[in-house]
């Protein structure tokens, strides 16, 4: 045995031989060895679950915080009104909201003289009807939708506001709040005067006090229909009045519509038959005066379809554009939808059209 040494340095108990001290430490090491595997693979296996956590939340979960750089936009030419819409994966973003609809929808179920209708369920997200939904037509006053929409989005409603002679910068005989230069009111107040009177003049004094000017306001107006893909829309002012280039869609008007109803404020107006003001001249009298709406279903001049609620919504009449009328309604359960109509003959035949579209709902 004197050619036997110990393995390392530990004392040698009396009861062993130094072969047996030395096997017992060879296994010892071995098992050491072997511990030493154990927790290695242990480490390997806590790191790969670690990163099989991250990489399924910084992929899965946390992508959907992503800001959308490429957001659906409908000027794509490969992402056109058209076919492709529903099949695009692009498009997901923008109409996981949103109701989707390809061209005429339940289109002989009524039968309605007006250029272009739809009925939209809001919270079904689904076309209920839709006739000629995309062809461009002159919105006359439902222009003021998205007017307001810019308002609310960008403007402060407690601003006082000096109306200028830009307010008779408007179409003879055209619908007015009838505020004069000088006149002293708030945003709110001209905001209140445009969409329930349907005022021109106080569209234009809105127009210049956000946008700085009525043509930078027009531009503001584009880029957000352009921002809420109605790339069928583009518009030369911020009332409505007629001019060529001056064009919207039934689409186009429920994206816009949709967009608006966010703002609880915006709610409150379309709602309301009436609105009264106070505010003063130039020469510091004071004036007061209640706004009547020109919706038809507030002034009891037509009446609803049973089980049906009118939540408010906004007119439009011009030679050009016909009568044309955008409204929120609500089913017998408070399910809201938007309901559309460009360019009925007359007043007379807008709201009996209105209601044949209304009555499809829940038909």
């Amino acid at each position: 045995m004197s050619g036997v040494k110990c393995t390392d340095n530990t004392p040698q108990p009396s009861m062993y031989t130094e072969r047996e001290w030395i096997r017992i430490q060879e296994k010892e090491k071995k098992e050491s060895k072997k511990q030493r595997k154990l927790i290695l693979a242990a480490v390997l296996l806590f790191a790969a679950t670690a990163l099989l956590v991250f990489l399924v939340y910084y992929f899965v979960l946390r992508s959907h915080d992503y800001t959308l750089y490429r957001a659906y936009n409908r000027t794509d030419s490969s992402l056109g009104a058209g076919g492709s819409l529903l099949s695009d994966s692009i498009m997901e973003p923008f109409a996981s909201d949103l109701c989707v609809v390809n061209g005429d929808v339940n289109i002989n179920a009524i039968s309605l003289s007006a250029y272009s209708a739809g009925l939209f369920d809001m919270n079904g997200r689904s076309t209920i009807y839709a006739k000629d939904v995309f062809a461009r037509r002159s919105p006359a006053s439902i222009t003021k939708i998205m007017t307001a929409l810019i308002t609310l989005k960008y403007g402060n409603l407690d601003d006082i506001v000096t109306v200028t002679p830009i307010v008779k910068d408007i179409e003879f005989g055209s619908s007015v709040c009838d505020i004069k230069e000088g006149d002293v009111l708030s945003l709110r107040q001209l905001l209140y005067g445009m969409m329930i009177a349907s005022g021109n003049d106080a569209a234009m004094m809105i127009a210049e006090h956000i946008g700085g000017s009525v043509e930078n306001f027009v531009e503001m107006m584009n880029e957000e229909a352009a921002a809420l893909g109605a790339t069928g829309t583009h518009f030369t002012n911020p009332h409505g009045l007629t001019d060529s280039s001056h064009y919207t869609s039934v689409y186009d008007i429920y994206l816009m519509l949709n967009a608006a109803l966010k703002y609880d404020t915006f709610q409150d107006i379309i709602s309301r038959k009436n609105f009264y003001a106070e505010y003063t001249r130039q020469d510091g009298s004071s004036v007061a005066v209640t706004w009547e709406s020109t919706n038809s279903y507030f002034t009891n001049a037509a009446e609803r379809p049973d089980g049906i609620t009118i939540s408010g919504g906004k007119t439009g009449t011009t030679d050009d554009a016909g009568a044309c009328l955008a409204i929120v309604a609500k089913d017998l359960y408070g399910n809201p939808y938007i309901a559309i109509i460009l360019h009925s003959e007359s007043k007379e035949t807008l709201y009996p059209e209105m209601n044949q579209l209304l009555e499809l709902i829940d038909s």
